[in-house]
Order: C-alpha cells, then structure tokens, then sequence
C-alpha cells in the first residue's frame, strides 16, 4: 500500500553512505539504476580517486540553450545511535509516516524527489527545450573539497552549459517554505599567542595566556553583539548576521610550566552584505591589541560573495516564484546560516537557489532523530515537477540567440 515514490526514498536511505567511510559505489549504483530506468543518459566523472560524480541528463528539445541543474549530495553526517529512536540507517516509518533515517532531510528526500519529478513529468508524456541534469556529488558534508569545488573546474561540468541551479535548502517548522539566495562566508581562523615561559609559581609578565585571554575577550564579545542584533531584530535571520565561534583551545606541557605558546581557533561565518577586507582588518586589530607576538592563520577563508537575484525581472526567478504563487507556497527568502556546494556553483558565475521543500518540519539535519513525513515528501515531488516545467520551458534568454 506504499507509494512507490516513497519506497525508493527509503531503500536509499538504508545505503550507509556516513562519515568518514561513506560507500559511494553503493549510492552511485542504485542512482544509476534508478536513471536507466528513467531512460537518463548516465556519464560517470571521477573528480579524484574514489570520489564519483554522477550526472543523470533528460535532453531537452533545443540543446544549445542553457541547462537546468538539480545538484544533490550523496554524503551524510554521522551518528550517535544511542540517541536515537530507531535505528539510523533502516529507515523506519512510524505509524504517523514520519521516516526515520539520516539523510532523510539532508539530502536524500531531495534526490528522490527530483528522480520522481522527472518519472511523473515523463509518464504525463511532457518534453522541454531546456535540459535537465541531475549531479549527485560526494563530500559535501566535510566541504566539498573532493566533490563540486574540484567538479565545476572541469571540462565536465563546463559541457552541462549550466543556466540556473537548484540544490539543498534547509526544512521550515512554520507553513513557510525557505529559499536560500545566497551563502555566508566561513572563515577558520587560529590565533597564536607567544609569550614568556617560566616557572608557575611566579607573576611572570607579557605571558601567552594574558594575550590569549585578550584574544579572546576581543572576539565574544563581537559575537555578543551580532547576537544581540539578531535577538533584537525580528526581521533578521541568522544568515544576516556573522556568528563566531571558539572552537579549539591549545597550550601547556605542565600545571607548574606557563607555557611559551597558545593557541585558539574560531569558526566564523559572514554574510554576503559584510567588507570582508574591512572584517579581517577588524580581526587584526584585536590581534595587535593583545599584544607582541600575536599571529593569525587561515585554515579556511572563503572570499566568493555571489548572491543569486531574486528580483522579478530575473527570468530564472520569475518562472521559480511564480511557480510558488500558483501552488500558493508562502516563501521565507534567506542567506543560508552555514555552507553548501550552491556556493562553488555561483562561484564560477550560475545563479543558483538552496532550496528543500520541506514546511511543518523541524529542522533536524545532523541532529539525532532525522525524519521527514512521507506526505510532506510525497507534496515536495509535485512542487519539483511543477517547478522543472516552468524552468525547462523559460523562453530562449538574449545571450542564448
């Protein structure tokens, strides 16, 4: 009595594709069966080695205009299974439709879900003149480094004639749907504070930790003040503001050594609408302020600042939220609070939306009890299938002829 929709999501959940050895072939090979059946043309490109990028293409009517791409990750977090209620990777439907599983909100209901927009729009015998790929990619999950960031410097990736791009989103609690526009910047920073060492019994000066606590005071209490601003303004969400972090803290040998070196580490993530040169001035001052022999490094620092247009007169936008004003979605447009591969896609210059059409549901990636409601799942299919037609049949754009 299942839908068969919702059969194929739960067989995919139950391939155990978590960190830090997902099983990649076994993902690659159920899609690319699901694809053959669909009749899908399937190319296979291996970024590096053990990392497979799968692209499943429905060829439009007219290949020289620009493409639809649905981008989806194969990769999921880990798990603590004593918290959870069921076991992770079986996929159990309770008696309410909610399956359980992780990856069942990110991302694997969205991989489905496009697999079996597709099925319904070609079983209603529909064609378009735009393509439509699917890219299922690895490693997403540790920042895509062997996944979309290597993929769309390739000639691959450069064939697909990429126009606009859809990929993850976040759930919405509210009736609400979320659309993410854009992504804030992470910055991985670690400060290094040296200073004298000696004995500790003794009121040794210009020592690394008297640095390190003015390190550290500079930067909670910036993020004290961006989470004031966020509390105090309702108009804004998380991706408006920067968070920051203290993640790692380093130093010592000895309870009775001060030690000659410490260090701390901040994960940082900022909006599209900060100076990103002005902030990392910002970053030096407090480092300067805390005195001589204060360093700082960059374990990640992502520059790119690309937002995709949500204004009507975009073509792309035009056919996406029309599409949501007829199926009556009310939309919540964002800056996605953490990252996603949507950045290396607008990156190389494609409009791009994070988009999961998943409303009346707790927000539960990466956490324990990951679950989503099969007839929220089953809903999330016929908004793709409606949301592919009006953007595989946007009218031939000025650049394309």
């Amino acid at each position: 009595s299942e839908n068969p929709s919702v059969t194929l999501f739960r067989e995919y959940l139950r391939i155990d594709t978590v960190h830090p050895k997902p099983d990649y072939d076994a993902a690659v090979r159920f899609l690319e069966r699901v694809g053959t059946d669909l009749g899908l043309a399937c190319q296979k490109v291996e970024v590096c080695q053990g990392h497979v990028v799968l692209i499943l293409t429905w060829q439009g009517t007219n290949p020289r205009l620009r493409s639809i791409l649905l981008n989806s990750h194969t990769d999921v977090v880990p798990v603590f299974e004593e918290h959870w209620t069921y076991p992770p990777f079986e996929a159990v439907k309770d008696s309410q439709g909610n399956i359980y599983a992780r990856g069942a909100q990110d991302m694997k209901c969205v991989s489905i879900q496009y697999l079996e927009a597709i099925r319904r729009l070609k079983t209603e015998g529909k064609s378009f003149a735009r393509t439509i790929h699917l890219t299922f990619v690895p490693d997403e999950e540790v920042g895509g480094h062997k996944g979309m960031e290597m993929f769309v410097q390739r000639p691959e990736f450069k064939a697909l004639n990429v126009g606009f791009a859809m990929d993850e989103g976040l759930a919405s609690p509210s009736d609400t749907f979320s659309v993410f526009y854009g992504e804030r910047n992470p910055w991985w920073i670690k400060v290094k504070c040296m200073g004298s060492p000696g004995h500790g019994s003794r009121f040794i000066s210009n020592t690394a930790a008297e640095k390190m606590h003015k390190v550290i005071n500079s930067f909670l209490a910036f993020r004290e003040s961006e989470k004031q601003r966020l509390k105090s303004d309702s108009s804004l969400t998380l991706g408006d503001v920067t968070s920051l972090n203290m993640t790692m803290l380093e130093g010592g040998v000895s309870f009775n050594v001060v030690p000659s070196e410490m260090a701390a580490s901040f994960d940082i993530r900022i909006p599209p609408t900060v100076d990103l040169k002005a902030f990392e001035e910002q970053v030096a001052t407090w480092c300067r302020g805390a005195g001589d022999g204060v360093t700082y490094e960059f374990h990640q620092k992502c520059m790119d600042q690309h937002i995709t247009s949500t204004e009507e007169s975009d073509p792309w936008w035009k056919a996406f939220s029309g599409v949501c004003r007829d199926m009556k979605l009310q939309l919540k447009l964002e800056i996605f609070p953490a990252a996603t591969d949507s950045r290396y896609i607008r990156a190389v210059g494609h409009p791009a939306i994070g988009f999961s059409p998943m409303n009346r549901t707790p927000v539960l990636l990466h956490d324990h009890n990951e679950f989503l409601n099969e007839q929220v799942f089953l809903q999330g299919i016929e908004i793709y299938a409606r949301l592919l037609t009006a953007l595989a049949s946007v009218p031939p754009l000025p650049a394309e002829g």
